[in-house]
Parts: structure tokens; C-alpha cells; sequence
């Protein structure tokens, strides 16, 4: 079954670009083209997208206010921001309206098709460009911010399986890869999020961002 994309953006021949682009792939369908937020909540509804592409900076209500209408409305919805700059405002802003995922523009193609599928299975993805501003973003914070009270609280072993979701891997696969079975990183799971006070891999993801514990 495809995943049903909508693509909001401002600039008709990028929207036709990404349209071209993405009808080459067979298990994504762009299902329709919008030029800004306005009556998006409207819009989402008659076209019932899995994943929404969000351009972050348009006229009248940007991408920001857009996805918290959206949110707002449908908190399942799935969305990948799109913008020209991988500013850590930016990211840090689309994230807490609740997108999943984060492209620059000059990255699309290949990590547009990636972002889309992922967060169309609850994941976050965020490109290599953006993923080194939050690096160098994070190497700028002193290490009393990196290593905040709430990490203290996690255990080792709850800190690596953080990690590990934060950069969108599957139960499945963090038992693998840390070599436990995938009911412990369950439980591993459902702790971190008691202890935090957090209630989604998006929310989590932002926590850490935050606090410098991943690379995404």
C-alpha cells in the first residue's frame, strides 16, 4: 500500500520538482500540491494524507503554525519539515509543533524519500546537514547542560537504548544491537519515558536533542 503524501510549499516548481521526484518512487503517492498553510487543517481532511511535506517559511502562516493547527486537530498526523536553512531554531521549533522529521532542501531527493518513509512508520529522521547543526550546536553547550539532572536519572543501559530510539531504530533492532532481548528494551522504554515524563519517541528525541545526549 503507498504512503499518501501532501506537499505544502510556496514555490511551484519546487512542489512540481518533488512531485516528479517522488511519483518515481512505488510505494509513495503524492496525492496533493498546496501553496501555504492556509486552511490546511481543511485540506488534510478531504485528502487524508499519511505524511504531510511542510515547508517551514511561507507567507500568511508558515509551516510553525501550520503543523500546531494540525496537531492541534489530528495529534497522529505525520509530518517532515522541509526548509532552505537547518537552523537549530527552526528544527527545535517544527519538532515542538510536532513534525517527526526535518530536510533541508538542498538535501531532498534521496533524504526526502527516506524522512518520508520513516516517520510513515512513527519514526523521526533528520538529514545530514541538519544533524551536524545539532552537533555543533550541542558541542557549543557547556557540560553541565549535556549532563543535566534528568540524565542522572537514567541508567546506562536506559541511557544507550535512548540513543538508539532517538535515532529511529525499532525495538527489534536495539536488542540487536546492544544484544538483549526485545521485551528488555520494552521495558527499558516504558521506564525512560516514566522517569522523563515523556509519552513519545518525538518527545523523547527533542529531550535529548536538548540535553546533548544523541547525534541524531
Amino acid at each position: 500500500m503507498s504512503i499518501r503524501v501532501l506537499l505544502v510549499d510556496d514555490h511551484t516548481m519546487l512542489r512540481e520538482a518533488l512531485h516528479l521526484m517522488l511519483d518515481k518512487e512505488p510505494d509513495i503517492e503524492v496525492v496533493g500540491e498546496v501553496g501555504d498553510g492556509k486552511n490546511i487543517v481543511e485540506t488534510v481532511a478531504k485528502l487524508m494524507p499519511d505524511v504531510i511535506v511542510m515547508d517551514v517559511s511561507m507567507p500568511t502562516i508558515n509551516g510553525i503554525e501550520a503543523t500546531r493547527s494540525l496537531m492541534m486537530n489530528n495529534p497522529q498526523t505525520k509530518i517532515v519539515a522541509l526548509s532552505a536553512f537547518g537552523y537549530k531554531q527552526f528544527i527545535m521549533q517544527m519538532m515542538d509543533a510536532g513534525a517527526l522529521a526535518y530536510v533541508i532542501k538542498s538535501a531532498a531527493g534521496e533524504q526526502l524519500v527516506r524522512a518520508i518513509k520513516s516517520v510513515a512508520q512513527g519514526e523521526t529522521y533528520f538529514c545530514p546537514g541538519t544533524a551536524a547543526t545539532l552537533v555543533a550546536a550541542n558541542q557549543r553547550n557547556d557540560s553541565s547542560h549535556k549532563n543535566g539532572n534528568n540524565n542522572k536519572r537514567l541508567g546506562r543501559r536506559e541511557m544507550e537504548v535512548l540513543r538508539l530510539l532517538t535515532q529511529g531504530m525499532s525495538s527489534p533492532q536495539i536488542s540487536v544491537e546492544l544484544h538483549i532481548a526485545p521485551s528488555t528494551v520494552d521495558v527499558h522504554r516504558r521506564n525512560i519515558m516514566e522517569k522523563l515524563d515523556l509519552h513519545s519517541v518525538a518527545e523523547l528525541t527533542k529531550y535529548a536533542i536538548r540535553t546533548g545526549l544523541t547525534n541524531v
